[in-house]
């Protein structure tokens, strides 16, 4: 139990840095959805940063997982120049193409005749080139933040990664509120351009931040004896490119359904766009699962390496899996049943995409025992087979989404998602199971998501059924939550 709890505290302390700075991001939405009222500008946010999910992972091709692979037997000082310099020489490469080729591909992803300014080639243009820097400061950050893992340092971890959030959400205030506030009142600047769209903002500040957060690692990178081990190298591509192709696949499990989007809908342009920030105004409603499952993940990489061959560690991996779904399972009940509060943090403008929350929640709560699960790919080095899956998965979000989106809207794609992850976690359970054999408390597990979905069903019928107030209907869903709560501490106290 002990070990757990070194679990638990080292993802409250690396979650800091990824729950509070997010959540504070999280609050520059209800900004963004009241400023940004045409929702098809929030649409160009939403879809930029899914593109930047495809990005990153090609920038870092796996490399962070591959550092704790092999730091522990290479020697970390070795590890740690050789895959840093590696995503030194391949950023710069990439960022290159990326700037050279921006006009081509802001081209391909506008229309010429549209009546909003962020919509238009020019601005896509200057918007690639922006992330293009963006990806760059934040490969080149990645293995300095997993040293610091492996060390145990998730004070200064969490610090860094602080201080750049804080940045950028500074920035995003600057811009978008408090400069237009000052110039309604005759202040006049050169570092603030009315005119300029502010969904350009919205990057400009994520470049600074970006810059920021490397600047503050240079003790970090500087500070190591740098070598560059080709035969070292060339095990660590070995291992860390299926892990790439995991990650691509998994970034289009997530975030695909949002290029798919702007394609598939059978609308105008503008209207695409428009249903495309809905839904991801909608979806940052699920981000408390995220956040849990990003946080965890920050701990349990080097906590399933660390233990792999210890005495016990397949019964810690298991009691592990369990309490995430406990967790998980209040999270979701939590902002269902409180939803009429919650969706506060969005413009009402976005409101009709809510139905989408619930399906979210669960998929990302599927994805967080996926994640769970892949600790038997990585500790027996069947990389391959984890990208495979994923692969199937990116291949169930694509066909669902193709085949649901020009019916159900955004609908279909929540419902790709939900089906994506849950089918990642049937094959990766079953095939576990057969190669590195987990006890995992399966029914149990099953009960406590069956518990929480038959509690939020219950809050919906009752207030299909009874005619109460918004008071009372409080008290009444406050009321289910901890009848949940308790049921659980009566059968997990032990």
């Amino acid at each position: 139990m002990s070990i757990l709890k070194k679990l638990a505290g080292q993802t409250a302390v690396y979650g800091m840095s990824s729950i509070i700075g997010r959540l504070f991001n999280y609050l520059l939405v209800p900004i963004y959805t009241r400023a940004l009222t045409q929702t098809a500008e929030y649409g160009v946010v939403t879809e930029m940063y899914a593109y930047a999910g495809f990005f990153i992972v090609l920038f870092t091709y796996g490399m962070e997982t591959a550092f704790f692979r092999f730091e522990q037997t290479a020697g970390r000082e070795k590890t740690y120049a050789t895959s840093w310099l590696s995503l030194l020489i391949s950023s710069l490469i990439f960022s290159l193409l990326l700037i050279l080729f921006s006009g081509n591909i802001a081209e391909a992803l506008t229309v010429e005749n549209t009546s909003l300014q962020s919509l238009n080639a020019g601005n896509y243009r200057l918007f690639i080139i922006w992330f293009a820097f963006i990806f760059s400061f934040d490969a080149l950050s990645v293995i300095p933040f997993a040293r610091m893992r492996a060390e145990n340092k998730p004070v200064r971890f969490a610090v860094i990664k602080l201080v750049g959030i804080f940045i950028n959400i500074l920035l995003n205030l600057w811009f978008i509120w408090a400069a237009p506030l000052l110039v309604e009142n005759g202040w006049t600047t050169s570092w603030f351009v009315p005119e300029k769209v502010e969904v350009s903002y919205i990057f400009l500040s994520n470049v600074a931040a970006s810059f920021i957060t490397l600047l503050l690692l240079i003790p970090e990178i500087l500070g190591t004896r740098w070598q560059f081990d080709f035969s070292l190298w060339k095990k660590m591509m070995r291992y860390a490119l299926p892990l790439m192709v995991v990650g691509m696949a998994g970034v289009i499990n997530e975030l695909f359904d949002r290029v798919l989007l702007k394609f598939l809908l059978p609308y105008t342009y503008e209207e695409n766009m428009a249903q495309l920030g809905i839904y991801g105004a909608c979806y940052k409603l699920s981000v408390l699962m995220t956040l849990f499952t990003q946080a965890y993940r920050y701990a349990a990489d080097p906590f399933f390496f660390s233990q792999s061959g210890k005495a016990g560690a397949k019964e810690n991996y298991a009691l592990a899996m369990r309490y995430f779904v406990i967790v998980g399972s209040m999270i979701f009940l939590g902002v269902m049943l409180f939803m009429d509060i919650i969706k506060h943090f969005i413009g009402p403008a976005y409101h009709e995409g809510l139905k989408i929350v619930p399906l979210l929640l669960l998929a990302n709560l599927f994805l967080g025992i996926y994640y769970n699960l892949s600790v038997w790919y990585k500790l027996t080095d069947k990389t391959m087979t984890g990208a495979w899956i994923s692969v199937a998965g990116a291949f169930i979000t694509i066909f669902l989404n193709i085949l649901l989106i020009p019916q159900l809207g955004y609908m279909g794609a929540a419902w790709a998602t939900l089906a994506c992850y849950f089918t990642m976690t049937v094959i990766s359970y079953v095939l576990g199971q057969k190669n590195y054999a987990v006890p995992y408390a399966t029914g149990k597990i099953l009960m406590l998501i069956a518990g929480a979905l038959l509690v939020y069903g219950t809050s919906v019928w009752l207030h299909s059924e009874l005619n109460i107030s918004q008071m009372m209907a409080f008290i009444l869903n406050l009321f289910l939550f901890l009848i949940y709560g308790a049921g659980v501490f009566f059968f997990e106290k032990k």
